[in-house]
């Protein structure tokens, strides 16, 4: 762990690792007692680990399985996958006592407040956001809930139990339709259609999470059935082509304060006022200034730089992540963010 990243990165002890299906494991992580504080998180939310793979230690973003709502420690579900460096370690080697280095939960792809109808589609790994919203939701709430989850076959399902039991809790809210390729092969948005709500309500909202091209057949099947395209939330899971835990590299230059706005900043609490470079993006010019802000892959793809524009306006270079919903209530990425202001107000509250 370095310097740089020391209040931001903590280490979790695996309690205990289960095997959900011959290729997923499920590791359940305790955070010491003095930074438990900082591992609260919505249900849908990631932790980026550090593994420490064969080849030499790599990041990875994974996310929680675990209900806030339900769960004493917070959960992680890995499914290997073909030449993943970090997936296949894990599978393979992670064991109870071991400790691994993390970053404080992040992400976007969370329940909005409404008192709507919801639709989760999942495939394969991309139910473990999924378990964990539906879980809360069925708590914390009177909404009723869809499932559809699509697998390779029935040996692939993750969470198969759980949601058996889930059903039986909740079989007055919760209807869950499996798609298994096995026995009817690829699904085609017609096909999907045939699952879901037979008249979807205006405000229904529909949450994704699995392989692109099975979202986008999710998507189209969800248009068909009259559910709003701006209510159709994805989760897209980008591998970290850089090292999350390493020192940030300081930005080259400083700009004059007439090449500056002036930012005023709120993180965990704290406010800071700050000359933000106009050439230099939000998370840059807070680092550089010694203010500790969240972020993982820099890249614009993972949300876990997201904060909320309360003043002022920002063009981002890159978003892979944040969608119309999302930006329509002024999040955006620290990471992408650049200066259009010459005054900006910034809570990081996601």
């Amino acid at each position: 762990m370095t310097a740089s990243t020391a209040s931001r990165s903590h280490e979790l002890t695996v309690v205990e690792v289960i095997t959900e299906t011959p290729d997923a494991v499920s590791l359940v992580l305790a955070a010491a007692h003095d930074a438990r504080e900082h591992f609260t998180y919505q249900a849908g939310q990631f932790l980026t680990l550090r593994i420490p793979a064969t080849d030499g230690a790599v990041s990875r973003c994974y996310s929680l399985s675990s209900s806030p709502s339900a769960d004493e420690h917070l959960k992680v579900t890995v499914k290997r996958t073909s030449g993943g460096l970090a997936s296949n370690w894990l599978c393979d080697h992670a064991t109870a006592g071991m400790t691994l280095e993390s970053l404080t939960p992040a992400g976007a792809f969370t329940v909005r407040p409404a008192e709507s109808e919801l639709i989760f589609v999942a495939a394969g790994s991309g139910i473990t956001p999924v378990i964990s919203m539906i879980r809360a939701v069925l708590l914390q709430s009177g909404r009723r809930v869809t499932l559809v989850y699509a697998n390779r076959d029935r040996e692939s399902v993750i969470f198969a139990a759980e949601l058996t039991e889930l059903l039986a809790a909740h079989d007055d809210r919760l209807t869950v339709a499996h798609w298994l390729e096995s026995e009817s092969g690829l699904p085609t948005p017609a096909a999907l259609r045939t699952l879901l709500p037979a008249a979807p309500g205006a405000e229904t909202a529909a949450y994704l999470c699995g392989p692109a091209a099975f979202m986008d057949v999710a998507a189209a099947a969800l248009h068909n059935a009259g559910v709003a395209r701006e209510h159709v939330h994805r989760e897209v899971f980008v591998s970290l082509a850089t090292d999350a835990f390493a020192a940030p590299e300081p930005a080259a230059g400083n700009a004059s304060a007439a090449d500056s706005a002036t930012a005023t900043v709120e993180i965990d609490g704290d406010t800071h006022e700050i000359s933000w470079p106009r050439g230099e993006v939000l998370l840059d010019a807070l680092l550089n200034q010694g203010i500790d802000a969240p972020y993982a892959c820099r890249e614009g793809n993972c949300g876990a730089c997201a904060y909320t524009l309360r003043q002022g306006e920002v063009s981002m270079r890159v978003n892979d992540t944040l969608d119309d919903y999302e930006l329509g209530i002024g999040v955006r990425l620290a990471c992408q963010s650049l200066p259009e202001s010459d005054r900006l107000t910034a809570v990081f509250d996601r």
